[in-house]
């Protein structure tokens, strides 16, 4: 991988993981140092992920890591709900069966809440990549790892956080694919997907960094 690929791949992985928080001001010669690096690749990276619409330029000033809008989060699980149970439909229809049985890892979970969207991320992107089908899993992938953000900033907001039911979806999702019951597969996805926005946009707008964007 480039250089400059890897100072993406990392400025880009910091900002998702909230190392680098919503609303956090950055600068190409600290952000070099952080990554011992030139100015050159940072200056790139953040090029790119300003066409990302995750960091703003601050003219003069630097950049700014953006803060997540209401609106913003909305367009982002409603998009991952057009997507993701077409992905499920996909593996349903041509992924092998050891494919489909490899998913049986993630009927369990041990761990802490850094834990948990570890394991979550690994979960849905396994269903992207079971579709077989390249772009769909690569446009997948890339809106989980953006929901990454939002579940940290959500679960920051939420005491006693208990994934016990959150996996039981899973199960139950794994089940139906291992089946191959495309309609209950696609229900539950769908369901799972409706049940995280009802969850995540209550906390994000009591989180100050979440920002209603306005109308005109």
């Amino acid at each position: 991988m480039l250089l400059r690929d890897n100072v993406y791949e990392s400025l880009r992985s910091d900002i998702l993981n909230c190392r680098l928080a919503p609303g956090d001001d950055v600068r190409e010669q600290d952000l070099a140092t952080r990554y011992a690096v030139s100015r050159q690749p940072v200056r790139e990276a953040l090029l790119r992920l300003e066409r990302e619409h995750l960091v703003t330029v601050q003219p003069r000033q630097g950049y700014r890591v953006n803060p997540s809008s209401l609106s913003d989060a909305r367009d982002l699980l409603r998009f991952r709900l057009a997507l993701e149970p077409a992905c499920v439909a996909e593996a349903i229809e041509h992924a092998a069966d050891k494919t489909l049985k490899a998913l049986d890892s993630f009927r369990k979970f041990a761990g802490n809440r850094e834990d948990f969207i570890s394991y979550n991320r690994a979960f849905h992107s396994a269903l992207a990549q079971a579709s077989g089908n390249r772009r769909m899993a690569g446009a997948l992938c890339d809106l989980i790892g953006q929901a990454d953000r939002l579940v940290r900033v959500s679960l920051a907001n939420v005491r006693d956080h208990d994934p016990t039911q959150l996996v039981k979806e899973h199960g139950e999702l794994i089940e139906a694919m291992q089946r191959r019951d495309r309609r209950r597969a696609q229900g539950l996805i769908k369901a799972h997907i409706q049940q995280t926005e009802k969850r995540v946009l209550p906390a994000l707008k009591r989180n100050a960094v979440i920002v209603e964007e306005k109308t005109t």
